[in-house]
């Protein structure tokens, strides 16, 4: 029976976004089902800012980043006067199934919804941290991957010419997913993510050893560290004049920021967006309803949403040993 699909983006927005979009807009069309996208996130909900999507609209998406519905955060729809009014305008809408891709605030979002309106709900996970459960992977997650690893190429070579330490930050505000694999990828010397940072005391003095080691092996040579945001007390700063202390001065550093949300998203956040996508459109009408849509093992999995911010995704364990032996056995 054919459905009236409505499909937003929240958050932060992810390389891979569109390319989902792009996903749900062809298999609606298949489907028989009739697509709208929210703009802005779920002020859009509020405001009644939708437009009609179609192939058409959705053409040559698969390899733009950023999202093309925009997104927003939205502290008014966190209230349940926001809610209710997005539940009536998702009613005069008509919309059947609403589909969200984002990460675990936007999830909350949806659940906080499905209280108001009883459409269907369908999460898709889009978010370079990576840290939602129930899923291998998010959209978004490969490339920023990618850009950070690039990132810090281009920073080793100035710090290979000057024979300096440089520490760069990557976004992951509570998961080390990004730092761990883009200081793997790129050969760092060191990461610190929150998964097992102890203390400053006890991970200055690592550190300072590991320099210290590398130095008396190889002389003066470059020292990259990978940072997951906020995870150092006072950030990049405060790392900085720790090892200032320990009279280690020549010390650069440098945040990547928001570039590693953007760019052309890497076949792998091409692929699993719009195997999600497809398989999220799938869904639509059935019974099941407050729920995302991941992969694991390279098989579409339906996870309910509470569970995707409520349970601890762990960081891969052989990956984790493979940069703890060489941060703390290379120059041992």
């Amino acid at each position: 029976m054919s459905k009236r699909v409505a499909i937003l983006t929240s958050g932060g927005d992810a390389p891979g976004m569109n390319a989902c979009i792009r996903a749900v807009a062809i298999a609606c069309k298949g489907a028989g089902h009739e697509l709208v996208g929210y703009k802005h996130g779920y002020n859009g909900l509020l405001e009644q800012e939708f437009i009609s999507l179609s192939l058409d609209s959705t053409h040559n998406l698969i390899q733009q980043g950023g999202t093309v519905l925009h997104s927003a955060r939205c502290k008014a729809f966190a209230s349940i006067e926001g809610a209710n009014c997005a539940a009536t305008n998702l009613r005069k809408a008509r919309i059947d199934t609403l589909i969200v891709i984002g990460g675990d605030g936007s999830f909350r979002g949806a659940s906080h919804l499905s209280q108001f309106w009883d459409g269907q709900i369908i999460g898709i996970p889009g978010t370079i941290d990576n840290d939602i459960y129930g899923t291998d992977a998010t959209i978004g997650y490969y490339t920023a991957i990618d850009t950070a690893m690039s990132s810090i190429d281009k920073v080793r070579d100035t710090a290979d010419a000057f024979e300096r330490i440089f520490l760069v930050e990557v976004m992951g505000r509570h998961a080390g997913f990004l730092a761990l694999n883009a200081a793997l990828s790129s050969a760092s010397d060191y990461v610190i993510v929150p998964e097992f940072f102890v203390s400053e005391k006890h991970d200055i003095e690592l550190i300072i050893k590991q320099i210290k080691a590398q130095r008396a092996f190889k002389g003066t040579v470059s020292f990259i560290i990978v940072v997951a945001e906020n995870v150092w007390p006072n950030g990049l700063a405060g790392l900085t004049e720790a090892l200032n202390q320990h009279g280690i001065d020549d010390v650069r550093p440098v945040t990547l920021g928001h570039v590693q949300r953007g760019g052309s998203p890497v076949s792998q956040d091409r692929l699993l967006a719009t195997t999600l996508g497809e398989y999220a459109v799938g869904l639509v009408g059935s019974t099941h309803t407050n729920i995302m849509v991941g992969e694991v093992n390279q098989r579409p999995v339906m996870v309910p949403l509470e569970e995707t911010w409520s349970k601890t995704k762990a960081l891969n364990e052989a990956r984790v040993s493979t940069m703890k032996t060489l941060m703390n056995e290379r120059y041992s």
